[in-house]
């Protein structure tokens, strides 16, 4: 093995990054106080990030930190997981031996799956929870291995990593606590286009406030002239040459390089790829075959570039000395393999390959690694030998290969990489002849699908087409990827034998459902209809349950007419029978719901409950994602907001860390509904913008819109909500039946169209979905729906444009509705209660009485801003039963305004504000002990005595000419005095200027 320099940069002067440096050294200096550091270098390629990496290294290590360094691999489609964080342990390990075997001692089964030197890796049920606490015990040994040191750990060429990577250093960045570690990672930010995957993840870590971030720009022409003094050993270069190379460069400090050391900078091709090649054509003929066998590989051991080129070892090593020392190839940080100083100059290479001279190559670098497995790292050696094998064009060795990969690199839970390799494997099947693909090897469980084969134990079972598309489609729905997913399952589709064969092909029905409905292109009905058609006679089997389970869920979800318990009740019996331990626990779980919407939930909640710690506990990670969501859902709709928090939070931790990210942003949407009722809107909207990036399914992307256009509602932002709304319904697309969404939907709908001054509008909104009920199953957003619709009618009563025969007929609708409704017990007093104190109100009765008895039932509740708009209510119809202005009417009215006031005020609730005000000001009531009585709203609005008699009949619908008449003034004048109204009113048109007299109440008498 080679010894020689390990410098990777030509240039001895440091040129610019002066900042850059202070910025790292400062993060060091944090970190020996145990405050861990993370850091994101980002820049174009060949601006200096890996320099900056060896400035900073090297002063790291000269001031007492352990460094260690991973470099992530480019290996084409199919990618390499957690490649840096093996490299960087391996590195850690060998500098601190013993002391990291000790402190790893009891997890080596685990750790073993990134550092193979500690020995051989557990064999164990493949689930996310496993793959959680490889993540755990990872940060976990980082953090202990930087308890009483700081250590350094740099993982370089972000844009290359795999998810899986990506995913654990997101872990890492969020959990690491207390620890003298620095986090240094580097990326080449023109790699990252619109759609690469690092740019969401990169998003992610900007919204952290423990992350910094650090952009690379390119050097000044004072900095180039640094830079070429220091290479050309001068004390200052030639002008014309500095102002050539600079040009030339644009500031790109490889480039600087590259043309400081031709001999003649100014005469070079402007094609990269020859400006890259000529030192490789400057080395001898020796030293070029080295490079080019090289280039195969991002990073190649030394070991295995011996076996691979057929030199004798002097031959091999002289040719290496002459590429090194021309800065071609660098040794890497373990002194064991070498890469190209630049990636870029890797690829200049490869592009000079022949078709032929790569094919040639990749199956040389198969053959000798198939001979010798211990030429490359033990983690590295699957996926290596399947991308050699794929790019040697030889089929028969490919594909078992490529399915060998899969099936390790699903062991690791590195979903988007297990689907490339199935989707080569794919490709590769019928380049292999039928013989020769028996014996394949099966891909392992997949939830309740029954795989293909004659035997009944794992090791007899035969790997046929259909499994293999049933793989790629369920990690293709891992991965979030649902239109592949679909893809695979059609085409599985019409290789079963529906027949012959029902039970796989109602799996792939059942798939399907579910991949239509994630994808927003439609409910799913049909698919899952077709599913339970091809079981309905068969045996009992975890297929079977599996089905009749999701029937019951879908029933539940769109409040169909049939019988949802009986349906979930035969699928926790047939779980039982075929021994679906998963199966059942999610047949559980839609029996829970469906019991809990019953109104008797707390005896279903603490079911709920014991479901979601047994699915943790069985590793049943998808099962343990919607017990924690039903959960979360169900204390929510029992009252039990600060409860549905707790559970949500920690649920949303479990889930993420199994890599269930659009299961933990649902239920994180599902704590942000929550904490909206309590009061703790701030956090709200802080969670769904740190969530909404991880929203793949149309329902979690609804969701993230629903919510912030209900809190856009509370707290005025009225303009947002259309185009929320819009983009909520986008992500439905055509699954748009379920009551969950669709009602919540229709009351934003109303109260936007109400306040922005189309009551007509909100008016057709909700006919259209009280003509959807009676909706089974679902009386709570049926209650939401008849509460919205009741303050609709009160809020729009005298409007203009709104006939009061229309208004009364909704008003009778309303309460013929709400007479069918369950109206007794936790889960419907409150809303029962609200309900009927905003009928009243639409009556036009003034009962201080219904406000306070629904002030009563959710007292108990922590519901701060339903809470304020009661006692805002009740002192509305204390003053009006007053006729305003009674002084008994006033003393008891004030502490209600007050209260609410203040608690509008601390939530920013401007509309439940301004009405508090408005009122207060009519009424002449302070709003607290040292307050004088808020100004009329007319008067504040600067409003003459004659314009505020003309509002007044704008209001009302008059024309100009009705109110001249009425006011015995002429047309004219009072088109002026309109004119003059709307523009002191900010408005834009009659309709507008109506539509805030109404919304500030001023003409109420």
């Amino acid at each position: 093995m080679l010894d020689i320099v390990q410098s990777r940069s030509i240039s001895p002067v440091f040129a610019g990054r002066h900042d850059e440096l202070k910025t790292l050294d400062a993060a060091l200096a944090r970190a020996a106080l145990g405050e861990p550091q993370v850091l994101l270098v980002g820049g174009e390629a060949g601006v200096g990030k890996s320099r900056l990496l060896d400035e900073f290294l090297e002063k790291a290590q000269h001031a007492g930190a352990v460094t260690a360094v991973g470099g992530c691999l480019e290996l084409g489609a199919d990618g390499l997981p957690f490649a840096p964080f093996a490299t960087a342990l391996r590195m850690l390990h060998r500098r601190l031996g013993a002391e990291l075997t000790e402190l790893a001692a009891g997890q080596e089964p685990v750790l073993a799956r990134l550092l193979p030197d500690l020995g051989p890796v557990a064999e164990e049920p493949h689930g996310q929870d496993s793959r959680a606490r490889l993540f755990e015990l990872t940060v976990g040994l980082l953090e202990r291995l930087a308890a009483g040191r700081t250590v350094v750990l740099a993982l370089e060429d972000l844009h290359w990593a795999d998810r899986s990577t990506r995913e654990l250093l997101g872990y890492l960045v969020r959990s690491v606590r207390d620890a003298r570690l620095v986090v240094l990672m580097t990326y080449r930010s023109d790699d990252v286009h619109r759609r690469h995957p690092l740019r969401p993840f990169l998003a992610e870590l900007d919204r952290l406030r423990s992350v910094q971030r650090l952009e690379l720009s390119r050097l000044s022409e004072d900095e180039v002239r640094s830079q070429l003094a220091g290479i050309r050993g001068v004390a200052e270069p030639e002008r014309e040459l500095t102002a050539e190379v600079y040009a030339r460069s644009e500031g790109i400090p490889f480039f600087v390089e590259e043309l400081a050391l031709s001999d003649d900078a100014g005469r070079l091709s402007d094609s990269l790829r020859d400006l890259l090649l000529v030192r490789v054509e400057a080395l001898p003929e020796g030293a070029q075959r080295v490079v080019r066998l090289a280039a195969r590989n991002a990073r190649v051991p030394h070991a295995l570039l011996a076996v691979v080129s057929g030199l004798a070892e002097d031959e091999l090593i002289e040719g290496l000395r002459a590429a090194v020392g021309a800065n071609v190839l660098v040794p890497d940080e373990e002194g064991e393999a070498y890469r190209f100083r630049h990636a870029l100059l890797r690829e200049a290479v490869l592009d000079d390959l022949l078709p032929g001279e790569r094919t040639r190559l990749s199956r040389r670098y198969a053959e000798a690694l198939e001979a010798d497995p211990s030429l490359v790292a033990a983690e590295e050696r699957a996926t290596r030998l399947a991308s050699y094998w794929y790019y040697a064009r030889d089929a028969a060795k490919a594909l078992p290969a490529v399915l060998h990969a899969a099936r390790e690199t699903r062991t690791r839970h590195a979903y988007a990489e297990q689907l490339k390799l199935l989707e080569r494997a794919l490709e590769l099947w019928d380049e292999v002849p039928a013989e020769e693909r028996r014996g394949l090897p099966p891909q392992g469980a997949l939830e309740s699908y029954p795989p293909c084969g004659c035997g009944d134990r794992p090791e007899e079972l035969e790997l046929h087409l259909v499994d293999l598309l049933a793989h790629a489609g369920f990690a293709a729905r891992l991965d979030h990827q649902w239109e592949s997913a679909l893809k695979f399952g059609k085409t599985a589709l019409k290789v079963v034998d529906e027949t012959q064969d029902p039970l796989r092909a109602a799996w792939f029905w059942l798939e399907r459902s579910k991949l239509i409905a994630l994808a927003g292109r439609g409910d799913g009905r049909a698919e899952l209809t077709r599913a339970h058609e091809l079981v309905r006679d068969l045996p009992a089997s975890a297929t079977h349950a599996d089905v009749l389970a999701q029937v019951a869920m879908w029933e539940l979800l769109h409040a169909s007419s049939l019988d949802s318990m009986v349906l979930a009740e035969r699928a926790v019996e047939l779980a039982r029978q075929a021994g679906a331990g998963e199966v059942e626990l999610g047949a559980r779980i839609t029996l829970c719901t469906l019991r809990s919407a019953k109104g008797d939930p707390d005896a279903w909640i603490a079911e709920l409950y014991e479901i979601r710690d047994l699915a943790g506990q069985l590793g049943a990670d998808r099962q343990m994602g919607r017990a924690c969501i039903n959960l979360c859902d169900a204390l929510e709709k029992a009252g039990r907001s600060a409860e549905a928090v707790e559970a949500g939070l920690a649920g949303m931790k479990d889930m993420y860390a199994r890599g269930l990210y659009d299961s933990a942003a649902f239920a994180a949407l599902n704590v942000v509904e929550s904490l909206t009722s309590l009061g703790e809107w701030d956090r709200a909207e802080q969670m769904r913008q740190e969530w909404k990036r991880h929203a793949a399914g149309s329902r979690t992307g609804a969701s993230v819109a629903l919510r912030r256009a209900q809190l856009a509602l509370l707290r005025g932002e009225f303009e947002l909500v259309p185009e929320l709304l819009a983009a909520a319904r986008r992500y439905r697309g055509r699954n748009d039946g379920e009551p969950q969404y669709e009602l919540p939907f229709a009351v934003v709908e109303m109260s936007a169209l109400r306040t922005l001054g189309q009551a007509p509008e909100a008016l057709d909104s909700l006919e259209r979905h009280l003509a959807l009920l009676p909706m089974p199953g679902q009386e709570t957003y049926v209650w939401e729906l008849l509460v919205a619709g009741a303050r609709l009618a009160g809020d729009i009563a005298g409007v203009p444009g709104v006939p009061e025969e229309r208004r009364a007929e909704i008003v009778a609708r309303l309460a013929d509705e709400a007479a069918d409704l369950p109206a007794e017990g936790p889960l419907w007093t409150p809303s029962a209660r609200l309900f009927a104190a905003e009928l009243a109100r639409a009556r036009g009765a003034a009962d201080p009485a219904v406000w306070a008895a629904a002030a009563a039932a959710y007292e108990p509740l922590d519901r701060p801003h339903t809470l304020a708009h009661l006692a805002y209510r009740r002192a509305e119809a204390l003053l009006a039963r007053a006729s305003g202005g009674g002084p008994a009417a006033r003393d008891t009215a004030a502490p209600l305004l007050a209260e609410a006031h203040a608690t509008a005020v601390r939530l920013g609730a401007a509309p439940l504000r301004e009405g508090v005000e408005q009122l207060a000001g009519r009424a002449r009531v302070p709003l607290g002990p040292a307050s004088r009585p808020p100004a009329d709203p007319v008067e504040s609005l600067g409003l003459t005595a004659r314009e505020t008699d003309v509002l007044r009949r704008v209001a009302a619908g008059r024309s100009n000419r009705e109110i001249a008449e009425e006011l015995f003034i002429a047309p004219k004048t009072a088109s002026v005095h309109v004119s003059n109204l709307m523009a002191k009113l900010g408005v834009s048109n009659r309709g507008e200027a109506a539509a805030v007299a109404h919304r500030l109440r001023l003409f109420e008498d």
